[in-house]
């Protein structure tokens, strides 16, 4: 049946670049927005590396949601998580730090680790230049983003001078390269994210399969997941990634770490981005600011 929709990675990079930058949410009119929203240079393992701040009005130092924006680690930008650094800034209130990294193919594993985790120790270093609290911070993010989130609070754990995370959100992100899960066979549906998006992700981020074992790839791959930050984990119905999110929770929930986790019935992957026309996003968008509340008091 045709339907008009064309597929991710039936494209070329740059194809898919384009059609992901035109379907990024715009602001969104459903809840206050931050009194300021301004870019940052920093530097970065490849030179100038660029962050978005969003800031509201604080007498005080607010705590600091670090978020890594989603795309495969191929597509997406600052732009496409806008909507959503908006809203979480406002609504928990914290200042959100959105990181640019460095994109697959022309930067495959571990360029944006890298990049992401410089970002990290930057804010948490440089936080009162922007009004923080950098000794109360979260990692977060969607889809790949959020496994870059899991991805620091391996890093820190295991970094002697590493930075303080206190909590850590993780929605709908891969927990392990090319995952062989019922969730991942069953969701082929071509008009959403499915098993063959995932394995062309994993492909063009990865400069070899071998890399995927790499825990900072595949965060349950880890030897060692106690005394990680307190986790926020969401999964969708329809989504192929969901297996891994369960199987995460319960990796964590074994190694001791607090974990809360919120399986979305009849949603599919990418489901924060509707929380303009969607309320069971939009309450998930309040579950993660009321979680951050309570985990950065």
């Amino acid at each position: 049946m045709e339907t008009g929709f064309t597929p991710l990675y039936t494209m070329t990079i740059e194809e898919a670049r384009k059609a992901d930058a035109e379907t990024e949410a715009t602001a969104w009119t459903w809840h206050e927005h931050p009194d300021e929203i301004f870019d940052v240079t920093i530097p970065g393992p490849a030179g100038g590396q660029q962050l978005r701040v969003y800031r509201p009005h604080s007498e005080t130092p607010l705590p600091v949601l670090m978020y890594f924006f989603g795309g495969g680690w191929v597509v997406g930008s600052l732009e496409t998580s806008d909507a959503i650094c908006r809203a979480l800034a406002a609504m928990t209130p914290c200042t959100v730090v959105s990181a640019g990294y460095r994109l697959a193919p022309e930067h495959p594993f571990p360029a944006a680790v890298d990049d992401c985790y410089a970002a990290v120790k930057w804010v948490a270093e440089h936080a009162d230049q922007l009004g923080a609290d950098g000794s109360r911070m979260a990692v977060g993010g969607d889809s790949s983003g959020g496994n870059l989130a899991a991805a620091m609070t391996l890093m820190a754990k295991d970094d002697d001078e590493g930075p303080a995370i206190a909590a850590q959100v993780l929605v709908y992100p891969p927990f392990r390269a090319y995952a062989d899960t019922k969730s991942m066979r069953e969701n082929k549906d071509p008009m959403f994210f499915n098993a063959y998006s995932s394995e062309w992700f994993w492909d063009v981020y990865l400069a070899d399969r071998a890399a995927g074992e790499s825990p900072l790839a595949s965060p349950l791959n880890a030897a060692d997941h106690s005394e990680l930050p307190a986790a926020l984990v969401m999964t969708a119905e329809y989504c192929p990634l969901s297996d891994e999110g369960q199987d995460y929770v319960d990796v964590l929930f074994r190694a001791g770490v607090p974990v809360e986790h919120h399986h979305y019935k009849d949603l599919t992957h990418g489901f924060l981005a509707l929380s303009s026309i969607l309320e069971t996003a939009r309450d998930a968008m309040g579950l993660i600011a009321d979680f951050l509340r309570r985990r950065l008091a």
